[in-house]
């Protein structure tokens, strides 16, 4: 066998073993990233956590690991989340964390991969660039962007390429997507920065302000998870809660109940609607015909508070319901996109195409 034969064929096993380039999609979520391989599936779930040694720069622990340390650090150790309200807010702890998760993801490869990053529909374009680069300083050989009502509108099986209105929220750890899309494209958004971190936050401040006892973002997410809810139960629920008193500086445990939680969550709950309801008032006539009939969708880890579906549906008069593995649905459907990657127009921004243009 000749060096060419030979060269080939173990090109041909290489390839077998899959050490070339696979594309990636990337849930860039202010909660917690998910990484799509191509041919894999969601292959990584991690916060959106970076620790690092403030003395010396270096970066120690990088998702669930940095995130068990949020609000148990030492002076020299800082834990940050670097993404705020779907934005980067810190560019080098995001593209050091990319580096990391890119890196486990795509494990040992001969190319750099292509990488299709999911971004709230608000986005600016000083903030496209932003995640852009940071993709690129991480490792991709090529960053193309995907809106996140359209990535969630896959993930949730629906085929958007056919003109017929559906209407997606998503909502995420740091913004609330709402979308109107038909023919592969978003006919009528908005993007507030209103969602899961908010929800978080309104307990804090419920529960400092109604039992006078301070709790951390931690505790306050753990009560949104067990009993959080902006709709009546069925059966009244209670969580015991562990925090300190302001009025004696010492621990303090109590109990609150899923009644408090609808109260604690008003505000939040209200600014969604409002979202929802603006967003229908500027759809056309004929799409608005097509959700009455295909219903809402709902997604992302904020759709799991208990009642949101059917606060909506109380309120539109439209049937809503909650996508099967609704945390998942934007990484599945930036996975999907990831088939069409190197013809993606409507909602994407093309990185090749930017160079050029610049």
């Amino acid at each position: 066998m000749g060096f060419w034969s030979k060269l080939k064929e173990m090109l041909k096993k290489l390839r077998g073993a899959g050490m070339f380039s696979k594309d990636i999609g990337i849930d860039l979520g202010t909660a917690s990233i998910l990484v799509y391989v191509k041919g894999k599936g969601v292959v990584l779930r991690e916060p959106s956590v970076v620790a690092m040694d403030k003395d010396t720069g270096k970066l120690l622990k990088v998702g669930t690991e940095a995130q068990q340390m949020l609000g148990r650090t030492p002076g020299n150790i800082v834990a940050i989340r670097p993404l705020r309200e779907g934005v980067i807010s810190d560019f080098d702890m995001t593209e050091r964390m990319l580096k990391e998760f890119i890196r486990k993801a795509a494990a040992f490869r001969f190319f750099k991969p292509r990488v299709v990053i999911c971004v709230p529909s608000g986005i600016t374009e000083v903030e496209e660039r932003a995640v852009i680069d940071a993709g690129i300083q991480a490792g991709a050989r090529r960053v193309y962007l995907i809106e996140e009502p359209l990535a969630a509108a896959i993930g949730a099986g629906i085929d958007i390429t056919k003109p017929d209105g559906h209407m997606i929220v998503d909502i995420g750890g740091g913004t609330t997507d709402i979308a109107v899309i038909s023919l592969g494209g978003i006919v009528e958004s908005t993007s507030i920065k209103i969602a899961g971190d908010q929800f978080d936050e309104a307990i804090v401040k419920y529960i400092r302000r109604k039992h006078n006892v301070l709790i951390g973002d931690r505790t306050a997410e753990e009560i949104k998870m067990q009993i959080g809810c902006v709709f009546p139960r069925p059966e009244e629920q209670s969580y015991e809660v562990k925090g300190r008193c302001l009025m004696t500086g010492l621990p303090r445990t109590f109990t609150v109940t899923s009644s408090e939680m609808i109260e604690a969550f008003e505000e939040v709950s209200t600014r969604i609607l409002e979202a929802v309801h603006g967003v229908l008032e500027r759809t056309p006539p004929e799409l608005v015909a097509d959700i009455s009939t295909n219903g809402i969708v709902m997604t992302g880890g904020g759709s799991l508070v208990w009642g949101f579906d059917k606060l909506i549906e109380s309120h539109t008069g439209i049937e809503t319901h909650v996508a099967d593995d609704a945390i998942s649905c934007v990484a599945f459907g930036t996975g999907k996109s990831l088939d069409s990657v190197s013809d993606m127009q409507d909602g994407t921004i093309n990185l090749s195409r930017r160079k050029q243009m610049n």
